[in-house]
């Protein structure tokens, strides 16, 4: 049975993008079962910075790039993009696409209307952007921008009801330079606007 609008939320919309490969990025599922969350979770309880990051049993989906797990659709991984989903509106823009996690609930948010990814690379668009371009929502519009998020430039009169900038593989303090330049290149633009871990980049700092 199809999830209604709204009981969308960015915890339970569904991730329906095919399994495929193009250049070194595949899409896959993967199933996770009990005894691997009951030591996955337990890691979690005792782990400096895991807490919160606990998982249920179950099939997700994942972006790899090459050998590495760039990332995936289990709920932490969503939580984490909790606050953007909260405030976005109207029309938002999103730097870098990945699995589409967040894309995929802002396409079924009421209050969003217009939705713009950056994504420089074409393979990741070939894989994932494909999908959710050919598989939209009624009323909504979405545009995928092949560029670079330093490089491109918004359009002239745009503004944005929100921003968020999700171009790294992994949380780690040296993402911050990257993270303050996007927040001051859209600071002007938006009404809002985050950066995927920037608190716990801030925490390891």
């Amino acid at each position: 049975m199809p999830v209604k609008e709204k009981e969308i939320t960015i915890l339970n919309v569904p991730i329906d993008v095919p399994e495929g490969t193009s250049g070194e990025w595949k899409v896959e599922r993967f199933t996770v079962s009990e005894e691997d969350i009951r030591l996955h979770n337990l890691r979690c309880s005792f782990a400096y910075g895991m807490h919160g990051r606990e998982m249920k049993a179950g099939t997700y989906t994942k972006l790899m790039r090459g050998g590495t797990m760039v990332m995936s659709d289990t709920p932490a991984e969503r939580w984490d993009h909790y606050d953007f989903w909260r405030m976005a509106k109207d029309h938002v823009l999103i730097n870098g696409l990945g699995l589409g996690v967040v894309l995929a609930a802002c396409l079924h948010k009421r209050e969003v209307g217009i939705v713009t990814v950056v994504e420089k690379d074409p393979d990741v668009i070939k894989l994932v952007g494909k999908h959710y371009l050919g598989n939209l929502p009624e009323g909504k519009t979405l545009s995928i921008v092949n560029e670079d998020a330093f490089v491109f430039k918004p359009p002239k009169g745009v503004r944005y009801g929100a921003v968020w900038h999700d171009i790294w593989d992994n949380m780690c303090a040296d993402n911050l330079p990257e993270m303050h330049k996007l927040h001051r290149k859209y600071g002007r633009r938006t009404d809002w606007q985050g950066s995927w871990g920037r608190w716990q980049c801030e925490r390891q700092r």
